[in-house]
């Protein structure tokens, strides 16, 4: 397994490569993180839209250049929207992003409705460590939407994941990891204070989604995006310091985003 960071100048491209053509991009997320997730693909230079408004979740998949699909979103929209959306992706062929949110913590019928999505073939899943290895059939070990298992366990899982699925797999952590079954990398940096800005894992979502859209890799698309965003991170607590608080990180982890795109 082997190392990347966004010194890469492949990964460099792929990112620049969503400023570059400004796809548009449609999602569900929860209403907590909306704000973040759009303000995260502007600044990379995306086009998002959030949210099941009218035919929304029928009619923009097919007409969008990626999709994410949040299952927290189930917090405002009956799963049947949710499940709408990733089917109208698959069909029309749009590359589509899952983030099973909370997937092992417990809640048997959520759980079995996430899984579900999985047979609409998502083009990437990415989550946190008790997210990814309970949806791969491991032990159920989440806390709500907080991982009790650090990244690193849960490669085999997600390797597994991603020959079962034929998805790109991606685990978020203190070192991020991402594999098509075939390809496994580390991607290492960020800041903990990543930790503390509600919504920041699921931004990452939707900008995977961004860079899905705009590139034929999904393996180099997820790899970037999560590189994208260690970088911006790094930047960001440098910009702060170590006394900046959560949310002036959260506006310069943006601010970082939109620098590295242009």
């Amino acid at each position: 397994m082997g190392e990347i960071t966004y010194d890469d100048v492949e990964v460099q491209k792929a990112y620049r490569a969503i400023g570059d053509n400004g796809p548009f991009v449609y999602g569900l997320t929860n209403y907590i993180a909306a704000n973040l997730n759009a303000n995260v693909l502007l600044a990379a230079g995306a086009g998002p839209a959030i949210g099941a408004g009218s035919d929304w979740p029928s009619v923009f998949p097919a007409g969008a250049a990626g999709v994410w699909v949040n299952t927290a979103a189930v917090m405002s929209n009956p799963e049947d929207v949710l499940r709408t959306v990733a089917s109208t992706a698959a069909t029309a062929g749009t590359p589509w992003v899952l983030d099973p949110v909370a997937h092992g913590s417990g809640a048997v019928g959520y759980d079995a409705f996430v899984r579900s999505l999985l047979e609409l073939g998502p083009t990437v899943i990415r989550g946190n460590a008790s997210e990814l290895i309970s949806l791969a059939g491991g032990e159920i070990t989440g806390k709500g939407v907080e991982t009790t298992v650090g990244s690193d366990a849960a490669v085999p899982f997600i390797e597994e994941l991603a020959r079962s699925t034929g998805a790109v797999i991606a685990v978020s952590g203190p070192v991020d990891h991402v594999t098509d079954g075939r390809r496994t990398t580390s991607i290492p940096g960020g800041d903990p204070r990543l930790t503390k800005v509600t919504g920041a894992g699921c931004s990452l979502g939707a900008l995977t989604a961004g860079a899905a859209a705009v590139v034929d890799d999904p393996f180099l698309a997820t790899v970037a995006s999560h590189a994208a965003f260690a970088r911006a991170a790094e930047n960001a607590a440098a910009r702060l310091g170590p006394d900046g608080g959560s949310g002036s990180f959260a506006v310069a982890l943006v601010d970082e985003l939109y620098a590295l795109a242009n």
